[in-house]
């Protein structure tokens, strides 16, 4: 190690992070390879931010032709408990451990721009930040700098902080040592890929995006699709099954940033609550965190799946009241949930009275598919006798 890394690694510790590495900007291996084959196959769905130009991803120099080196870092963002304990509760809401506390992107970036002010003013040349906002492959590059090494479920996993790192890239032309790669070290276990609810993970290492419950509830623009919807169960935003399953997190500590740490009203929150929120209330709830960036009505179509979910007809009122929101995204996803709660009269009764005045045709089909469901169904017994 020169001077010069030693001194950086000191500095990044003082800034806030818990993990430096320094990569070679050519160390990315297969990784670009195995890019254009889950774009191939289309398992990247809605994001097509991931399929422009990736030329780009496959290496930092197609980001930046000058780059001599990535320093990646990492600041652990563990939980303090298990955050699979909130899916018991069913008519809570489960957001992913990353999501409860402030935006991450917002809380690394200055600490990445004071390490890189800190860099030139010490050693000259010139850098570039990222922070998961640019064409930067960072899982790989950490690997390739001994971080961590992807793990079965496609994520960072750390001998010391388990699968809680958040990552932040700095590109320098200062031509920086690299530091070894990490072993991997998951053998032949597969907690990770038996934890996933909906079997996104088509073969180790490899994950269809478009049955992740992360992407379905945060980046997929569209209805849940049908087939998928029971497997939420009342993740709401995000999950962290595979993550939290991973064996590798019996050696890390919880996390230490403040800024980071879980808002108690982001804590198993209450989906009656959360289902009434106007985009007023929404934005005021989750300022300044990294769900008011999907949207209200993203976040509420998510909540009307959990009600479906929750067999507590206490909460159909709740997903009622969203028959006349003015999301279709929403109202056909309450459509659901109450075919999910209510009997079948009930729910033929309220199908009677909105289909025909409905002007979504998805919002209609999901009336139409409920009714259908409902009829082939034993019936249920009405609200009061539950």
């Amino acid at each position: 190690m020169t001077v010069l890394s030693a001194a950086l690694r000191a500095e990044a510790t003082a800034l806030g992070f818990d993990a430096v590495a320094i990569a070679s900007p050519d160390a990315l291996g297969d990784a670009g390879a195995r890019l254009r084959d889950f774009l191939a196959a289309g398992m990247h769905g809605d994001m097509d931010w991931l399929a422009d130009r990736p030329e780009r991803r496959t290496s930092p120099r197609g980001l930046w032709a000058d780059v001599q080196a990535v320093i990646m870092l990492g600041v652990n963002y563990g939980p303090a408990t298990d955050p699979r304990e909130t899916l018991a509760q069913r008519d809570r809401g489960a957001i992913s451990v990353y999501a409860r506390g402030d935006d991450y992107h917002e809380v690394i970036k200055p600490r990445l721009k004071a390490l890189a002010r800190w860099l030139v003013a010490t050693a000259g040349g010139d850098v570039k930040v990222f922070v998961d906002t640019a064409a930067v492959m960072e899982k790989p590059l950490a690997a390739s700098g001994g971080l961590g090494w992807q793990g079965r479920h496609t994520n960072l996993v750390s001998r010391d902080f388990g699968s809680w790192l958040f990552l932040g890239a700095l590109f320098t032309t200062l031509p920086l040592p690299p530091d070894a790669p990490a072993e991997d070290r998951c053998g032949s276990c597969r907690a990770c890929l038996d934890a996933c609810p909906t079997d996104a993970f088509v073969a180790p290492y490899r994950l269809d995006a478009r049955r992740c419950v992360s992407y379905l509830t945060i980046e997929h623009k569209g209805p849940i699709p049908p087939e998928l919807r029971e497997k939420l169960g009342n993740r709401i935003y995000g999950c962290d099954d595979c993550l939290a399953a991973c064996p590798w997190n019996k050696f890390a500590q919880a996390g230490r940033d403040a800024k980071l740490a879980a808002r108690e009203a982001l804590n198993a929150p209450s989906l009656a609550e959360l289902a009434g929120l106007d985009d007023a209330a929404f934005r005021e709830k989750f300022r300044k965190t990294a769900i008011k960036r999907t949207g209200r009505d993203r976040v509420v179509r998510n909540v009307m799946i959990a009600i479906g979910n929750s067999g507590d007809a206490g909460l159909a009122d709740a997903a009622q009241a969203r028959l006349a929101d003015a999301s279709p995204l929403v109202r056909g996803a309450a459509v659901w949930a109450l075919s999910r709660l209510l009997p079948a009269d009930e729910f033929s009764a309220l199908a009677a009275c909105h289909r025909a005045g409905e002007t979504d045709p998805q919002v209609r089909e999901e009336w139409t598919l409920g009714v259908s469901q409902n009829d082939a169904s034993s019936p249920l017994p009405a609200r009061g006798e539950r």
